[in-house]
């Protein structure tokens, strides 16, 4: 029997993998694919949302289909549970993960991992990050994102956990991101705080409009607010749409909607972060119409989203 701990193995198998997954799969500026290019540097992809009710396999089976080669990696109903990948996962799961995505012809933007475990210490924290950026590698990611977190009470520990391994992760050439997700980074000022807070190249802003509009109630226009991060979106964002929906006879805020049919003025928010410097990255879509739920509709909807996404990028100003 192997006297080999869990940890030693882990630590053994992710030093067999980083070099080779980093170097191959990490995002930078200067890398380019011919849809890129295309798209005016712009990376277009979308998350595997939409799909949470199946398996991660059929959603990368029809993020193909629909003809992208960027498949973020957010929930779906994993054996594991909802996030395809999280800081609870094996490396062995990640790297299975990740082939399952090279196999289909796609390339991994972005993963949402979920949270950390700060509410334990601040040092669990800290090793909730590096197993999540160890998880991210293996499975040949490009960037983490993060949600951030709404309890005051453990807002500097969050942030110090990601400060501590900014490093980390940017020795692995992986780019940690946090978007707008109500709380205390509800709004591009918020965001601002939390990422001067940290302080380290390596962390940016992955920008959110649906989730600006989502939890102001429908009341701060990301529009407007896109104005406020100047400088921070580095990486890439979120193309989720926003609209209040009458369910019932109950105004109901939604973002389960294709992008281009609801509230927000893309042109303008992407416009606005170009100003900014956000003039290449990824951009991925995160909803969908669900309609009646089928895979036949959520395949339309994708293919319009694909195409809403593209004709948004072909009519930016030079």
């Amino acid at each position: 029997m192997s006297s080999r701990t869990p940890l030693d193995r882990r630590r053994f198998v992710q030093q067999t993998l980083a070099a080779g997954a980093a170097a191959s799969f990490a995002w930078s500026p200067q890398r380019s694919s011919a849809g890129a290019e295309k798209a005016g540097g712009y990376q277009i992809g979308i998350y595997t949302r939409p799909w949470d009710q199946h398996d991660y396999r059929v959603a990368l089976d029809a993020i193909a289909e629909a003809g992208f080669k960027q498949a973020g990696l957010m929930t779906t109903t994993m054996p594991w549970g909802k996030l395809v990948i999280s800081a609870d996962n094996t490396i062995e799961q990640a790297t299975a993960v990740g082939e399952e995505v090279r196999q289909r012809g796609l390339e991994i933007p972005s993963v949402y991992g979920g949270g950390i475990p700060v509410q334990k210490s601040l040092e669990a924290g800290i090793d909730g990050m590096k197993r999540l950026i160890d998880n991210c590698v293996a499975a040949g990611a490009k960037s983490l994102l993060m949600g951030g977190i709404g309890n005051e009470k453990l807002y500097e520990a969050y942030y110090k956990a990601i400060a501590e391994t900014c490093d980390y992760a940017a020795e692995r050439k992986l780019p940690v991101t946090v978007k707008p997700h109500g709380g205390l980074n509800a709004t591009g000022p918020q965001c601002r705080k939390c990422i001067e807070s940290v302080g380290h190249a390596n962390f940016s802003l992955w920008y959110d409009p649906g989730n600006i509009f989502f939890y102001s109630n429908g009341e701060l226009n990301p529009a407007d607010d896109a104005a406020t991060v100047d400088g921070l979106v580095r990486v890439g964002m979120c193309i989720k749409d926003f609209d209040i929906v009458d369910r019932d006879g109950t105004p109901t805020r939604e973002v389960s909607l294709t992008p281009g049919t609801g509230r927000v003025d893309f042109a303008k928010v992407l416009q606005s972060l170009r100003r900014g410097g956000f003039t290449q990255g990824h951009l991925v879509i995160e909803c969908l119409a669900r309609g009646d739920g089928s895979l036949t509709g959520l395949l339309a909807e994708a293919k319009k989203a694909r195409a809403f996404v593209e004709q948004l990028v072909a009519n930016l100003p030079a």
